[in-house]
């Protein structure tokens, strides 16, 4: 069974710094490309970043040179490093994992910025 499993969220002032991290479980973890997504309060679900099983990186216009994400296939851990936050990041963060047909999600993780 896959188990995707954030951590690191929390609350934070404007200007601070936080690190998610998603642990992998039941897959074959370098084989996927995975994500960061957020969703806040009354919005879609939006696509942050991207790293691909490749390495080939990709974000979002909003967090380009502030946020930066990884991938450490020995730990089966994907990571999303947040520097000089905004309110507007204000949203819950989920790890998610692509490989074909399969995608897989994990629970979330709030991160709340506050002003």
């Amino acid at each position: 069974q896959v188990q995707l499993v954030e951590s690191g969220g929390g609350l934070v002032q404007v200007g601070g710094s936080l690190r998610l991290s998603c642990a992998a479980s039941g897959m074959i973890f370098r084989t996927y490309d995975m994500s960061w997504y957020r969703q806040a309060p009354g919005k879609q679900r939006e696509l942050v970043a991207v790293i691909s099983r490749g390495g080939t990186l990709n974000y979002q216009d909003s967090v380009k040179g502030r946020f930066t994400i990884s991938r450490d296939n020995a730990k089966n851990t994907v990571y999303l490093q947040m520097n000089s936050l905004k309110p507007e990041d204000t949203a819950v963060y989920y790890c998610n994992g692509h490989w074909g047909i399969y995608t897989h999600w994990g629970q979330g993780t709030q991160v709340t910025v506050s002003s």
